[in-house]
């Protein structure tokens, strides 16, 4: 079975940094991009990055990018996503996903 378990959101000032990480287990995780979304309560989930299977190509939306920072450890069956500078407008629940896989969720909340 496979499972995406997220962790690592919280509270956080705005200008801080919080670094996120998606445990995956049921599948062999060096074979696959991964990706993370967000969405927030009455909107769509927005994409905000995905790394191939090897972690030599990443992707951002425009929105993060030059702030967030995503990797993986394929020794480790983890994906990261590392972010700076974080904006009021970061406020969401953000998920790792495999295709149409997702984790539960974390919750990030940037707010002074």
């Amino acid at each position: 079975e496979v499972q995406l378990v997220e962790s690592g959101g919280g509270l956080v000032q705005p200008g801080g940094s919080l670094r996120l990480s998606c445990a995956a287990s049921g599948f062999t995780f060096g074979s696959y991009d991964m990706s993370w979304v967000r969405q927030t309560p009455g909107k769509g989930p927005e994409w905000v990055s995905t790394i191939n299977s090897g972690g030599g190509s990443t992707y951002y939306a425009d929105a993060v990018k030059g702030r967030f920072t995503v990797s993986r450890d394929n020794a480790k069956n983890t994906l990261y996503l590392q972010m700076n500078s974080l904006k009021p407008e970061d406020t969401a629940k953000y998920y790792c996903k495999r295709g149409f896989t997702w984790g539960q969720g974390t919750q990030v909340t940037v707010s002074s």
